[in-house]
């Protein structure tokens, strides 16, 4: 893989920054990539997908803030995405936590905001696992943003951290229980797996891709699979981290053609 254009383009959006002026902590880095790691974090992330066969494109501006809480024994590791939706017209798919989205016309603006609980053991040995439940808000500001339904499930991740690298796999599946009775019923699986490799100087190598599955639509429409990955750095402005990262994915299932995302997240570690 040659990284030089993706170390390029955050070398742009990072004006100044160097091995030498910015230490990076290897381990911080590992943590931030823990999806139930005992880290306060506000990752953004920034999507841009291309629709197949039509000349339409989407963005996603995604917030998700995670808190942390001890109880006894066991972490509950608290997540809320947020996202702002942007759609032109005839952009139709289904978004990985955002859910199916359509457009007559552009339409932007908020789509359902998702809680998901993790109940994780604070003290976890090498192969670290966390489980809970998963709520999605019907807060969508347009119908063609949301599902317009209040849903329930549950998710759950198990990863390893050997050496320099992050492993793991994360899964979820949800159901529409109350809402508009003239909307879609929401039967939705998302299944992630991550591989994380931490180079030196707070870079390294990622692939994250999602997996969904829309189990109410036909099998021929069901799934969206990406394959793809990116490049990422940890750097601290003072003593404050912030985990920066560029990935990009073409897709073999669904309607979208291809995506790019750029993140921002500020770590807070106790």
């Amino acid at each position: 893989m040659n990284l030089k254009p993706a170390a390029l383009a955050l070398s742009i959006l990072l004006p100044g920054l160097t091995a030498t002026s910015l230490l990076a902590d290897e381990d911080l880095a590992k943590q931030s990539q823990n999806p139930v790691g005992n880290l306060i974090s506000v990752p953004i992330e920034f999507w841009h997908y291309e629709a197949k066969g039509a000349d339409a494109s989407a963005n996603a501006l995604v917030a998700k803030p995670v808190y942390p809480v001890t109880i006894g024994k066991v972490n509950l590791i608290n997540r809320l995405i947020i996202p702002y939706v942007s759609l032109d017209a005839s952009f139709t798919a289904d978004l990985p936590n955002i859910g199916p989205v359509s457009a007559a016309v552009d339409k932007s603006g908020i789509g359902d905001i998702q809680y998901q609980g993790f109940l994780s053991p604070a003290h976890p040995g090498k192969v670290i696992w966390g489980v809970g439940p998963v709520f999605q808000f019907p807060t969508n500001s347009n119908t063609q943003l949301g599902s317009n339904k209040l849903s329930a499930g549950v998710a759950a991740v198990v990863l390893s951290m050997p050496g320099k690298w992050v492993l793991g796999v994360l899964a979820q599946n949800i159901w529409s229980v109350a809402g508009d009775s003239q909307a879609d019923d929401v039967n939705d699986f998302l299944f992630q797996y991550f591989i994380n490799y931490n180079l030196s100087n707070g870079w390294y190598l990622t692939t994250s891709p999602t997996l969904t599955a829309n189990w109410e639509k036909s099998s021929s429409e069901r799934w969206t699979v990406p394959w793809g990955g990116g490049v990422g750095r940890l750097v601290k402005f003072g003593k404050q981290p912030v985990d920066f990262k560029l990935q990009a994915y073409t897709y073999s299932e669904g309607s979208i053609d291809k995506s790019a995302m750029f993140s921002v997240e500020v770590l807070f570690p106790k």
